[in-house]
């Protein structure tokens, strides 16, 4: 274990590295590019590959590509170059292909405010591509979970043949703090699961039975086939209605029947709690210097539940703040995850806390909103 002083982005750098990247490809867009840049100068040094694509488009497609070679793939992005990223993400999604897509985010819509910070892609994570598929989001708010929960994106992503979302922002890619660095003997690293059977006997997706089927590499003496089309076990195109609806119900619930393992939730000051902020990313650390101000200068009982993983929607961790006096919803964005929020707890009005001029909530914002609301 090391000790460092670095940046978030740096930090991803890092937990990629602990957790088996050996693939990068990227294009430079701040507030991301410090990833880039540190990959460039790794990943020569460990035999792993980085390439600098022409576009964003074509960084999304090499990595999908090399995670078929048996690797685990990274991509760093921000808002604009995360929606050119989405249809290739979608592809990933359908074809069950491991893949970890890091977005820096920053202030939009379009070219927007690329040196400032925001949520507001906080849906676009979600349901940036067309199609019923899963997703798996995770949303680190300091410079430690930025490695440790880098290392999750990449188990998740191997574990369940998905693509994982990495939401960050521009406080937490920028950020300096000290973090402890661990490598792959001092953690715990995932793998995908190989097939056992015969190369004439192997199915890439299985039996129709197995949640998660095991993935061969191209190369390895497995022939299958690959296509966002409606697919059969075997690769090929398969419309028929049985199939399709087995097939989006499979993809779901591989997901679905393992939320135990995948959502990730932190609490600060909830035994007591009268009054509960609900946070992801940097607007944590706001959040949890103004619930211990309320207690200690206003005598208010005040918690925070932090998500760290934010798609799925821990909506069950949600329905448990329903005997709360009042529930707070700071975020950068015009309110995103209130919605989610409001979905759950229907017989309060839920306060939101918003801010979208690329600068961060500060406690004392969220402190005057929960007095005067």
């Amino acid at each position: 274990m090391q000790i460092k002083f670095i940046l978030g982005n740096e930090a991803v750098v890092e937990g990629a590295l602990s957790a088996g990247c050996t693939f990068f490809s990227g294009y430079p867009i701040t507030p991301s590019s410090e990833i880039a840049e540190a990959m460039s100068r790794e990943l020569p040094l460990r035999d792993g590959v980085f390439l600098q694509m022409e576009d964003e488009i074509g960084a999304m497609g090499v990595i999908v590509g090399a995670s078929l070679t048996g690797r685990k793939v990274l991509t760093a992005t921000s808002g604009p170059g995360f929606s050119l990223k989405q249809e290739i993400l979608g592809y990933a999604s359908f074809t069950e292909i491991p893949c970890v897509v890091v977005n820096v985010q920053r202030g939009g819509p379009s070219t927007g405010l690329p040196t400032m910070a925001s949520q507001s892609d906080f849906q676009q994570a979600r349901w940036g591509t067309h199609g019923d598929h899963p997703i798996i989001v995770l949303s680190p708010s300091s410079v430690q979970e930025c490695f440790d929960y880098t290392v999750k994106a990449f188990n998740l992503s191997e574990k369940y043949r998905t693509p994982v979302i990495f939401l960050m922002d521009e406080v937490v890619g920028h950020l300096r703090e000290k973090v402890s660095i661990y490598d792959s003997s001092e953690i715990e690293v995932e793998d995908r699961a190989k097939p056992t059977v015969p190369p004439e006997q192997y199915h890439v997706y299985g039996d129709g039975k197995e949640l998660v089927p095991p993935l061969a590499s191209f190369g390895s003496g497995y022939r299958f086939h690959m296509t966002g089309l409606a697919h059969n076990t075997l690769g090929l195109p398969a419309s028929d209605p049985g199939n399709v609806v087995g097939f989006i119900t499979r993809i779901h619930e591989k997901i679905e029947k393992n939320l135990d393992d995948i959502i990730i939730h932190k609490e600060f000051f909830m035994d007591d709690s009268e009054i509960v902020l609900v946070t992801f990313g940097s607007t944590t650390r706001s959040a949890i210097s103004a619930a211990e101000l309320l207690r200690e200068k206003h005598s208010i009982k005040a918690g925070v539940l932090q998500l760290v993983t934010v798609w799925p929607y821990p909506y069950h961790l949600i329905e448990k703040l329903n005997n709360k006096k009042k529930i707070v919803v700071p975020e950068m964005n015009l309110g995103q995850m209130r919605g989610e929020v409001e979905k759950v707890i229907t017989d309060k009005k839920i306060l939101g806390v918003n801010r979208i001029d690329g600068n961060m909530i500060t406690p004392d914002e969220i402190i005057e909103k929960i007095l005067k609301g």
